[in-house]
């Protein structure tokens, strides 16, 4: 009976004996032909359209850079910048706003407000040919801050005594140690007005508005996307559906195809962005943005 059975599961037997045997070798023969049938299609449908995402707070722009270098490629004729943060630290989002205008001056951009468009990301973002903001999206927010907390009293509580040593007369504004002094904080407020100054005036270029009326655009004002495109911030409320086709239109491609994202690079980026933002949440100091 054991003899019947033993014939009877052979086949089966034989072929995870064969399996087990040579499991690395199948495994790599699998590899090399997914790596082969990769490699072919990028060559038969070669990417034409980009899209580059913004989230999270801004507190560094070398990833974004790197793509929107990668976007610089002459077979990427249109770029969709997709846009959800509340903003960031001043440099980061400068670098980034200015990387973008140079590369409109060779192929269309088009910005698209998937959630946030405020602050550092709206400036990151108003040299683009055209803005889409979701209708249920943020946009504005255009000003600038910075803030940090007195733990004076707390530290006296606990028996802390800050030991400083220091040359500049303003080299200690901003401590949280202590209360600020008038003539520190008038210190602070050069450096606030002027990179306010820098920003109000960098998006009525940009967006072709007169500064003269920067109290309705900027000033820190939140918009909706519908009031953003009656003071002129935003130039159409959509969808992303909207943006792609305004992409591939502007672009001029016959058959648009959209550069694929790396599904572990886009993890491992989300991932980062969110960790950035609760470590940002926790921090205080020079916020800016």
């Amino acid at each position: 009976m054991s003899d019947f059975f033993k014939k009877l599961f052979s086949p089966i037997t034989a072929t995870l004996d064969f399996i087990q045997k040579y499991f690395k070798s199948l495994l790599f023969l699998l590899l090399v032909l997914i790596l082969i049938a990769s490699t072919k299609e990028q060559t038969l449908q070669k990417p034409n359209l980009m899209q580059i995402e913004l989230s999270g707070a801004i507190l560094d722009a070398k990833e974004v850079l790197n793509k929107i270098e990668e976007a610089q490629k002459p077979n990427i004729k249109g770029v969709l910048f997709v846009v959800n943060s509340p903003g960031g630290a001043v440099a980061p989002s400068v670098e980034i706003s200015l990387a973008i205008k140079k590369l409109k001056e060779k192929k269309p951009v088009v910005a698209y407000a998937a959630g946030t468009m405020a602050s550092g990301s709206y400036y990151a973002s108003i040299w683009c040919d055209k803005i889409i903001a979701n209708p249920g999206s943020i946009i504005g927010s255009i000003g600038v801050i910075f803030e940090s907390a007195n733990v004076k009293k707390l530290i006296d509580k606990i028996g802390i005594e800050p030991q400083i040593v220091k040359a500049g007369k303003y080299k200690e504004a901003g401590t949280p140690f202590r209360e600020w002094k008038d003539f520190e904080k008038e210190e602070i407020k050069k450096v606030i007005y002027d990179t306010y100054d820098m920003f109000v005036q960098d998006v009525a270029n940009a967006r072709k508005l007169d500064i003269k009326n920067k109290d309705k655009f900027a000033e820190a004002h939140i918009f909706t996307a519908r009031q953003a495109k009656k003071v002129g911030l935003i130039d159409q409320v959509g969808t992303l559906f909207d943006a792609k086709r305004e992409v591939e239109k502007l672009s001029g491609v016959n058959i648009p195809y959209w550069k694929k994202e790396d599904r572990f690079e886009k993890l491992l980026e989300k991932i980062s962005d969110e960790t950035s933002a609760k470590i940002v949440s926790l921090l205080l100091g020079y916020q800016l943005f």
